[in-house]
Protein backbone atom coordinates (compact mmCIF):
# COMPACT_ATOMS: atom_id res chain seq x y z
CA UNK A 1 0.00 0.00 0.00
CA UNK A 2 1.39 3.41 -1.02
CA UNK A 3 1.29 6.32 1.42
CA UNK A 4 2.35 9.92 0.79
CA UNK A 5 3.48 12.13 3.68
CA UNK A 6 3.27 15.84 2.88
CA UNK A 7 4.95 18.28 5.27
CA UNK A 8 7.43 21.10 4.78
CA UNK A 9 9.32 19.99 7.91
CA UNK A 10 11.74 17.11 7.29
CA UNK A 11 11.79 16.26 11.00
CA UNK A 12 7.98 16.06 11.10
CA UNK A 13 7.96 13.77 8.05
CA UNK A 14 10.39 11.48 9.87
CA UNK A 15 8.28 11.56 13.05
CA UNK A 16 5.14 10.70 11.09
CA UNK A 17 6.95 7.88 9.28
CA UNK A 18 8.19 6.44 12.59
CA UNK A 19 4.74 6.76 14.17
CA UNK A 20 3.11 4.94 11.26
CA UNK A 21 5.49 2.04 11.84
CA UNK A 22 4.80 2.07 15.57
CA UNK A 23 1.07 1.97 14.79
CA UNK A 24 1.61 -1.34 12.98
CA UNK A 25 1.72 -0.06 9.40
CA UNK A 26 5.36 -0.91 8.73
CA UNK A 27 4.40 -2.58 5.43
CA UNK A 28 3.54 0.76 3.78
CA UNK A 29 5.51 2.02 0.79
CA UNK A 30 6.10 5.59 1.97
CA UNK A 31 6.93 8.57 -0.23
CA UNK A 32 7.52 12.09 1.04
CA UNK A 33 6.54 15.46 -0.44
CA UNK A 34 8.13 18.68 0.79
CA UNK A 35 5.27 21.06 -0.05
CA UNK A 36 1.91 21.35 -1.77
CA UNK A 37 3.27 21.57 -5.31
CA UNK A 38 5.45 18.51 -4.74
CA UNK A 39 2.42 16.70 -3.30
CA UNK A 40 0.27 17.38 -6.36
CA UNK A 41 3.00 16.05 -8.65
CA UNK A 42 3.64 12.95 -6.53
CA UNK A 43 -0.07 12.17 -6.17
CA UNK A 44 -0.28 12.10 -9.97
CA UNK A 45 2.96 10.11 -10.33
CA UNK A 46 2.67 7.42 -7.67
CA UNK A 47 -1.12 7.23 -7.21
CA UNK A 48 -0.96 6.69 -3.42
CA UNK A 49 -3.69 4.91 -1.49
CA UNK A 50 -3.45 7.42 1.38
CA UNK A 51 -2.19 11.00 1.72
CA UNK A 52 -1.20 12.43 5.11
CA UNK A 53 -0.89 16.19 4.70
CA UNK A 54 0.04 19.16 6.84
CA UNK A 55 -2.36 22.13 6.65
CA UNK A 56 0.10 25.04 6.78
CA UNK A 57 2.87 24.94 4.20
CA UNK A 58 4.52 27.56 2.01
CA UNK A 59 3.12 27.84 -1.49
CA UNK A 60 0.04 25.65 -1.63
CA UNK A 61 -1.56 24.82 1.70
CA UNK A 62 -2.88 21.37 2.50
CA UNK A 63 -6.48 22.44 1.94
CA UNK A 64 -5.52 23.84 -1.47
CA UNK A 65 -3.86 20.54 -2.36
CA UNK A 66 -7.00 18.65 -1.34
CA UNK A 67 -9.29 20.93 -3.35
CA UNK A 68 -7.06 20.71 -6.45
CA UNK A 69 -6.92 16.91 -6.45
CA UNK A 70 -10.65 16.57 -5.74
CA UNK A 71 -11.47 18.99 -8.59
CA UNK A 72 -9.33 16.75 -10.82
CA UNK A 73 -11.48 13.77 -9.79
CA UNK A 74 -8.88 12.08 -7.56
CA UNK A 75 -10.60 10.17 -4.72
CA UNK A 76 -7.45 9.17 -2.79
CA UNK A 77 -7.94 8.74 0.96
CA UNK A 78 -6.79 12.08 2.34
CA UNK A 79 -6.20 13.15 5.92
CA UNK A 80 -4.63 16.08 7.67
CA UNK A 81 -1.87 15.80 10.25
CA UNK A 82 -1.64 19.28 11.69
CA UNK A 83 -1.38 21.41 14.81
CA UNK A 84 -4.37 23.45 13.61
CA UNK A 85 -7.57 22.11 15.09
CA UNK A 86 -10.46 24.54 15.14
CA UNK A 87 -13.98 23.28 14.53
CA UNK A 88 -14.11 25.50 11.43
CA UNK A 89 -10.95 23.93 10.00
CA UNK A 90 -12.21 20.42 10.66
CA UNK A 91 -15.48 21.27 8.93
CA UNK A 92 -13.65 22.87 5.99
CA UNK A 93 -11.50 19.74 5.64
CA UNK A 94 -14.53 17.46 5.72
CA UNK A 95 -16.42 19.58 3.18
CA UNK A 96 -13.39 19.52 0.85
CA UNK A 97 -13.26 15.72 0.99
CA UNK A 98 -10.84 14.81 3.80
CA UNK A 99 -11.60 11.47 5.45
CA UNK A 100 -9.73 12.08 8.71
CA UNK A 101 -7.94 14.68 10.78
CA UNK A 102 -5.07 13.96 13.20
CA UNK A 103 -3.95 16.73 15.54
CA UNK A 104 -0.34 17.19 16.65
CA UNK A 105 0.90 16.04 19.07
CA UNK A 106 -0.26 12.55 18.15
CA UNK A 107 0.31 8.99 19.27
CA UNK A 108 0.77 5.71 17.40
CA UNK A 109 -2.63 4.69 18.78
CA UNK A 110 -4.30 7.74 17.22
CA UNK A 111 -2.68 6.97 13.86
CA UNK A 112 -3.74 3.33 14.09
CA UNK A 113 -7.29 4.28 14.99
CA UNK A 114 -7.63 6.77 12.12
CA UNK A 115 -5.90 4.66 9.46
CA UNK A 116 -7.75 1.49 10.39
CA UNK A 117 -11.02 3.41 10.25
CA UNK A 118 -10.49 4.76 6.71
CA UNK A 119 -8.95 1.56 5.35
CA UNK A 120 -12.07 -0.42 6.33
CA UNK A 121 -14.34 1.82 4.25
Amino acid sequence: MRLLIVDDSKSMRLIIKRTIGQAGFDNMEITEAVDGEDAIEKIADINPHIVLCDWNMPGKTGIEVLRIIREAGNKVLFGFVTSESTDAMRETAKEAGAQFYITKPFTPEKFGEQLNSVLKT
